[in-house]
């Protein structure tokens, strides 16, 4: 497919995720779609397609119906992405979890978005997921036959393990793949699809701290991965290395989604972010652009081995989750090449880029602002208190309105209307100036979102969580900034009346119940937290104290390159 205009009419336009991987593979079928070096899988577009069309077809077979939702609970893996095209291809709900969840947290995915089907992901490091599902649903191992009814999750009817299957209650991947392709049959489920139907649910969590899923359509994801790769320039001699993780909107979206449109190749590097293998998979694939967050671009202009890479190939990419410090872009420029690196500002809610910088953007514009919104989207700027435009150049909560925004929270009406207004304005909660340029500066939250490393924590949920430790009275959690991810947490807690309580036994108490980014990094045992008189507690207060005590810059530190 050639360059993508952005002034055209989307081809994706009334399609669905699977229908658009069937005619990407029409019409380039022999080249290149997923490449993972590490594993010697290199997959053209018509290999893709066959292998979706066995999942698929293996899917309805078990029985999976039109809007059930079937979760993924993986690293990165080629299976990974199969699952994410099958699901489409039927009319399912693919549903992601985070892999870095623990039992607490993965109960309560399961749960919250009704998951009938779990595909499960091979061992990967400390976590052996299947073993984890065992001992949340010990269940799967009486009998095929289980009466799911009468288990700790009623919802929950089939567990399906990428790689050999471990037990009676399971079925293996080989198996579902196993059968014949039913043709007749996809065709007719996938004719079915409403493009505005519910296809994806990623978790994502608000102000309460409680984990909401955010429901996103086919055209959400469809129209959002062309205009994205539209900006980026892409075309199907672009291969795209993508070390994020799938079960973000970054890896699922901007990388698998946005290569399917535009016919790019995807380069995953390893199941996880790997600074030499990423720059390894660049040099070996000849890959023209990169992703990550400001973090992994660090470490990997840090690597010890960075200069035997050639990186020349490289041309642009995606920097997200958290600001860039102009020396960094300048390093990823010279010392990458990577010249026309863009710079994405969105959220899950949102499919998820809502403003873009452009590939020919002067670096100040894409170290300074998020770029402007992508093409069908309305921003606006409103005062949080009167809910009123504010005028041209102050600062305001930006609220965005089109093609991107979700079809609501699953089964949570009320955080629904929290965020989506009658007219389908999507509340933001982050503060922005717009700039006479017409690119947008984010210059605050109004949320309590912390981000490490790219990874979004919301301090109620972790408070939530550390509530349980029964000696733990009080718990404030707040960010404070961290030369290498940017911001970390710090928990001040009040022990209960004759009561005691160490900084390591709470952080032990938070290992493999919760996920590891959640973990505060600093925890300080205090008598009180500050209120104000409405008893209200002053986190602003807790902040400069941990900055003081901790002899901490207030502004994020510049990593070298």
């Amino acid at each position: 497919m050639a360059a993508m205009d952005e002034a055209l009419t989307p081809w994706v336009a009334g399609r669905t995720v699977g229908d658009v991987l069937r005619a990407t593979a029409g019409q380039h079928p022999d080249r290149d779609a997923v490449v993972f070096p590490a594993l010697g899988v290199r997959w053209s577009w018509h290999e893709l397609d066959r292998r979706v069309d066995l999942a698929a077809s293996g899917l309805v077979a078990l029985g999976v119906a039109p809007g059930e939702h079937v979760g993924i609970w993986s690293m990165n893996a080629p299976e990974w992405v199969v699952v994410q095209f099958a699901v489409g291809r039927i009319g399912a709900v693919l549903v992601n979890i985070n892999p870095a969840y623990r039992l607490y947290e993965l109960e309560d995915a399961l749960r919250m978005a009704d998951v009938a089907t779990l595909i499960v992901g091979c061992p990967f490091k400390g976590s052996d997921f299947v073993q984890m599902v065992e001992s949340l649903c010990p269940e799967v191992a009486s009998a095929p036959s289980l009466d799911w009814s009468a288990a700790r999750l009623p919802r929950l009817r089939r567990l399906i393990a990428i790689g050999n299957r471990p037990g009676p209650g399971w079925i293996s991947w080989a198996a579902l793949e196993s059968g014949p392709i039913d043709e007749a049959g996809l065709r007719g489920r996938e004719q079915a699809i409403d493009p505005g139907a519910v296809y994806n649910i990623q978790f994502t969590s608000g102000t309460t701290g409680l984990p909401k899923g955010a429901m996103l359509t086919h055209q959400n994801v469809l129209l959002n991965a062309y205009y994205i790769g539209a900006r980026l320039r892409y075309t199907v001699d672009d291969r795209v290395c993508v070390p994020v993780p799938f079960y973000h909107c970054f890896g699922c979206v901007l990388g698998t989604l946005v290569c399917a449109v535009h016919g790019s190749a995807l380069v995953v590097p390893a199941p996880s972010f790997d600074p030499g293998a990423t720059l390894a998979a660049v040099a070996s694939e000849r890959c023209t652009s990169l992703y990550g967050v400001p973090t992994m671009f660090v470490a990997e202009l840090n690597h010890p081995d960075r200069a035997r890479f050639d990186l020349s190939s490289l041309r642009t990419g995606i920097m997200a989750g958290s600001p860039c410090p102009l020396p960094l872009m300048e390093a990823v420029v010279a010392t990458m090449g990577a010249s026309q690196v863009t710079i994405g500002y969105g959220q899950t809610e949102a499919s998820p880029i809502i403003t873009m910088t452009s590939v020919d953007d002067p670096l100040e514009v894409r170290v300074g602002t998020v770029g402007r919104p992508i093409p069908g989207l309305e921003v606006r700027l409103i005062d949080p208190a009167t809910r009123r435009e504010v005028a041209p150049g102050a600062t305001g909560e930006l609220c965005v309105r089109g093609h991107c925004v979700m079809a609501g929270y699953y089964q949570n009406p009320e955080a629904t209307a929290r965020a989506l207004d009658p007219e389908g304005w999507l509340a933001t909660g982050d503060l922005a100036r717009r700039r006479d340029d017409g690119n947008y500066r984010i210059v605050g939250r109004s949320k309590e979102l912390v981000i490490r490393g790219g990874e979004n924590i919301y301090p109620p949920e972790v408070e939530e969580f550390l509530h349980r430790h029964p000696a733990l009275a009080e718990v404030a959690v707040v960010g404070l900034p961290d030369a290498h991810y940017g911001e970390v947490l710090s928990a001040w807690v009040v022990p209960k009346p004759g009561m005691t309580l160490t900084p390591k036994e709470l952080q032990d108490f938070c290992r493999g119940q919760i996920a590891h980014f959640k973990i505060p990094h600093y925890v300080q045992i205090v008598d009180q937290l500050p209120r104000t008189v409405t008893g209200k507690v002053r986190k602003h207060v807790l902040r400069d104290r941990g900055i003081s005590e901790y002899g901490l810059e207030a502004s994020e530190a510049i990593p070298t390159a």
